[in-house]
């Protein structure tokens, strides 16, 4: 039984393909089973990538006229056109989210981040969606499309803000609580501690302490340990908490006002200014911006300078341009490289 050349061509090339596919399949996806979705998902886009390829070398290599094999590349465009279009709502979307999640880097493996009511740490983040482990232990897989249609809240690496919110009566002067609040973050291990007084309420003064975790894994023991600091301090100093909704009926004599003494022992230190921690982000982009229009509007003016200089003077002034231009690109590599 003898091929003709274009029959056997076909063989080769399916064998080919069918021998690349499975070597590459093994290689790259077979052998890396237990590195997750995350480092998975570009291995799988080149498979798919490699399959297409392979599918239109065995369609080229059919040993059919040129016309049939135009019509059947046409109908395998069809059907690559039909799968997109009837998935485009559902699975295309999640896979171009997914994309777009792995350009923007909004938050990486491993980061405590919260989406609508879910809150947890990031498992995986694969092909059509992304993995997170809540506080209960459970695992949530959001689609990606999800991920992108709604804000996400990124707790930073460089340290989060942990913050405990308690109602005191009037009876109690606002330095005496703060200086029993800020007390209670040094015991619970956070560091620039700072206390606002959120509300004034009907019956309760709102206080909300914060303090900042440099090591955001223990992001859940610290709030908790923070709550249990703040139980302590104000109990132990004889201070009443009235929240959520505590309500005590005393009888008070008449004349008697619920106003504090002020006393010199209760005055609190100084301390950072809220704005200073809670944006320090923000606070140093703006900075940094200032700087580096500054610095473009010297370079401006050198090169004003360099165009009506002499030979001497230009060599001088293009010394100071050099190094303005290194510190314009010093600061914007310092912007670009920081992580949220």
């Amino acid at each position: 039984m003898t091929f003709s050349s274009d029959t056997l061509t076909f063989i080769f090339t399916a064998c080919a393909s069918i021998g690349m596919l499975w070597l590459f399949h093994t290689v790259l996806i077979k052998s890396q089973q237990k590195a997750g979705n995350e480092k998975l998902f570009y291995r799988h886009l080149a498979m798919l990538i490699l399959t297409l390829i392979a599918v239109i070398a065995n369609v080229l290599a059919l040993p059919v006229a040129d016309s049939t094999r135009n019509q059947i590349l046409g109908l395998l465009g069809l059907i690559i056109s039909g799968v997109i279009a009837f998935s485009s709502s559902t699975i295309f979307a999640n896979l171009m989210a997914g994309f777009m999640l792995r350009v923007t880097r909004p938050f990486a493996t491993g980061d405590f981040v919260r989406v609508g009511d879910v809150f947890g740490r990031v498992v995986e983040r694969g092909l059509l969606d992304t993995e997170l482990q809540t506080d209960k232990r459970e695992l949530v897989a959001l689609p990606n499309t999800y991920l992108i249609s709604r804000p996400v809240s990124v707790v930073r690496s460089s340290g989060a803000l942990v913050s405990c919110d308690v109602s005191i009566g009037y009876d109690e002067h606002h330095s005496r609580i703060e200086s029993l609040l800020l007390e209670a973050t040094e015991q619970a291990g956070l560091t620039d501690g700072f206390v606002q007084v959120i509300e004034l309420a009907d019956h309760v003064v709102c206080y909300r302490v914060n303090g900042i975790l440099s090591e955001v894994k223990n992001l859940i023991s610290a709030r908790s340990q923070l709550f249990r600091c703040v139980l302590d301090r104000l109990h132990e100093n004889d201070v009443e908490i009235m929240s959520p909704r505590f309500m005590g009926q005393r009888p008070i004599p008449d004349g008697v006002r619920m106003v504090p003494a002020v006393s010199a022992a209760a005055q609190i230190k100084e301390e950072k200014q809220a704005e200073e921690v809670i944006f320090d982000k923000a606070e140093s982009a703006q900075q940094k911006e200032q700087s580096l229009q500054q610095l473009q509007s010297q370079r401006e003016s050198l090169l004003e300078k360099i165009k009506n200089a002499d030979a001497e003077q230009k060599t001088r002034l293009k010394h100071k341009l050099e190094t303005l231009e290194a510190k314009i690109v010093e600061i914007k590599a310092a912007g670009n490289g920081e992580n949220p």
